[in-house]
């Protein structure tokens, strides 16, 4: 029997030193060493030996063992490794070569704008509210002081869902919901950016689809004063210290009285150019006094509350602070005129 697993070990060995695969490898382990293994076999017949010859033969056969199965664990961790450097031969990367760069996007110019906007009211103590875009014709005509039927909605052309439900036309319902929320019982300050929609004809300056960014103001004594105030910060931290504004008598169904508010111009510094049209002046925005009667809608006694409101669309912001000729390049997805304002 000792001849037996000798012979054994002998030829395991061998073929252990032939095989180049953890296959095979694998499968000689199996047919020595396994449960149906020459080895086993061997050892099952120690039954039939004497008392004195079964410790020799069973030292013999745990060497066997341990030379056969220490072989095979260095076979495969040369075959392993002999198989991890194939693999990082064949995948091998030139690290000389220059690499390939990575292009970066950036966030949208007009969202760039609006949060612009968005910092320079915060830090002015005003809160950032926002609305839903499908609104009820009460929070987006009736709340503003425009009843059914009243001719100022004709200034705005409707996306109508439904008699009573349409695309909101400006985001002066959040302020309309704002004063629902406050029952009239406290002071605030709020701006409310987002899309708009109105039936309109797309050309370089309409969109039937926007962004405005309106504001309110309502406390005790407010005053047009502190409007004019605001305002003329905002225009400056905008487009410049140098910047002027004025404010000319306009007519807005929520405001009284309304005014808009133009800047002057920073191409002719004021003197009439073809950009101002000759006047000096570029219109920016709208803004007025809080009518009384939308105070009164919104749960507030216009004889202790005023008010005062805005309205600004940001491509137009943008369009003059970055020189964009055509509100459509804002929708488009060129890259070729987004990648230019990567860096505003």
């Amino acid at each position: 029997m000792q001849e037996q697993l000798k012979a054994i070990q002998q030829e395991a060995l061998a073929k252990v030193q032939e095989v180049n695969n953890l296959k095979e490898l694998q499968a000689i382990k199996v047919s020595y060493l396994g449960k149906k293994g020459s080895l086993t076999q061997v050892l099952r017949g120690m039954g039939k030996l004497s008392p004195e010859e079964r410790p020799i033969v069973g030292e013999v056969a745990n060497q066997v063992r341990e030379a056969i199965t220490n072989a095979i664990e260095e076979k495969n961790t040369t075959l392993e490794n002999a198989a991890l450097e194939e693999k990082l031969q064949a995948e091998a990367i030139d690290v000389t070569l220059p690499g390939r760069p990575t292009k970066v996007g950036g966030p949208h110019l007009l969202t760039k704008v609006i949060e612009e906007i968005e910092d320079l009211f915060i830090g002015m103590g005003f809160e950032v509210r926002e609305g839903p875009e499908v609104e009820t014709d009460y929070f987006n005509f009736e709340a503003l002081n425009l009843p059914k039927n009243h001719p100022a909605r004709d200034m705005q052309d409707s996306f109508y869902i439904t008699n009573e439900l349409l695309l909101r036309t400006h985001t002066s319902p959040v302020q309309a919901r704002t004063m629902k929320e406050y029952k009239g019982e406290k002071a605030f300050k709020m701006i409310c950016p987002g899309k708009v929609y109105r039936r309109d004809t797309d050309d370089a300056t309409h969109s039937h689809q926007f962004t405005q960014i309106e504001g309110l103001f309502v406390d005790k004594d407010v005053k047009m004063s502190d409007l004019k105030g605001i305002l003329n910060l905002f225009a400056k931290k905008m487009f410049g210290e140098e910047r002027n504004i004025r404010l000319r008598p306009s007519f807005f169904p929520f405001t009284e009285p309304s005014v808009e508010m133009d800047i002057s111009c920073k191409v002719c510094q004021g003197e009439g150019c073809s950009v101002c049209k000759g006047t000096g002046w570029i219109e920016i925005l709208g803004a007025g006094m809080v009518h009384p009667k939308v105070l009164e809608m919104g749960g507030y006694d216009p004889k202790v509350y005023s008010g005062f409101a805005f309205g600004m669309g940001p491509e137009r912001i943008a369009m003059l602070k970055y020189g964009v000729n055509d509100i459509r390049q804002f929708y488009l997805n060129d890259s070729r005129f987004l990648k230019q304002f990567h860096q505003a």
